[in-house]
């Protein structure tokens, strides 16, 4: 299928725009996809993620007006019907709107949400998927996130999304599985907790990658029952992801990581 690019205007009366939800990736622009990269440029709108990356917004046309829905944990500066009712708004005038989000738009990114309310008001919307910030920061810290001899199923959980305890972890970390939780800095020593009470190894190896892609990216390695101190001892802030599972100890970046067995001889 060939791609259509928006094509740039002003508002056409009596006619309806487009939205394109289009995801960033996490946070190098040469990861984002050619699509993604087209539809920015020939947007009349682009409504933004806090979490894009600012040499990202530094490649959209100075022309082109921007609007910031940028949301801190505790903070949203526009709710998300806010977000949607502005989505719709917008497309209504005629406008072709870029919606850019850090990551991918359906994972995490409340891209469904925002699809369905489009859809919802006859609104036509295109996906333009990005490099989820758990498939980036894997890449960045040459940690695999499948390996044949450590793991052969990976589940991708949120560590925020209605609370640690309305959600059921059973059977996705152990022996075998990786399991990559977005948004768990907060909640890490809550998240280490619940994996050992579901019978998790307290030694199980774990890493956090905060700001993959980025200049001023780190990679952490430690083991699961020292999760919250450490993210607590190396004040690691979001964005961030933490992944856990054997295959932590299969990365191919020792230099990024650190030794697992010096956190063992601390932890014992």
């Amino acid at each position: 299928m060939e791609y259509a690019s928006p094509s740039r205007g002003a508002p056409r009366r009596g006619s309806r725009g487009k939205v394109w939800l289009v995801g960033a990736g996490p946070g190098d622009p040469e990861l984002m996809t050619v699509r993604a990269v087209r539809a920015i440029r020939a947007a009349d709108l682009l409504v933004h993620d806090g979490l894009v990356d600012p040499r990202i917004l530094a490649t959209i046309p100075a022309e082109t007006p921007r609007i910031s829905v940028a949301k801190k944990r505790g903070r949203h500066t526009v709710p998300q019907p806010g977000i949607n009712a502005l989505l719709v708004e917008k497309a209504s005038e005629g406008l072709n709107v870029v919606r850019l989000k850090g990551g991918d738009p359906f994972i995490f990114g409340r891209g469904g949400e925002e699809a369905e309310a489009l859809r919802s008001a006859g609104i036509d919307v295109d996906i333009v998927p990005g490099i989820s910030a758990a498939l980036g920061a894997a890449a960045e810290a040459m940690l695999p996130l499948t390996h044949r001899e450590a793991s052969s199923a990976v589940t991708f959980v949120a560590g925020q999304c209605k609370g640690l305890t309305d959600q059921d972890w059973s059977g996705l970390a152990g022996t075998g599985r990786t399991l990559v939780i977005y948004m768990g800095v907060a909640t890490a020593n809550d998240i280490a907790e619940k994996l050992i009470a579901d019978g998790v190894s307290p030694a199980m190896p774990v890493a956090v990658i905060e700001r993959a892609s980025r200049p001023d990216m780190r990679a952490l390695r430690t083991l699961l029952a020292d999760l919250g101190d450490m993210v607590e001892r190396e004040c690691i802030e979001s964005p961030a992801v933490i992944v856990i599972g054997e295959v932590v100890d299969r990365s191919l970046a020792e230099d990024r990581l650190g030794s697992l067995a010096r956190q063992a001889e601390r932890l014992a």
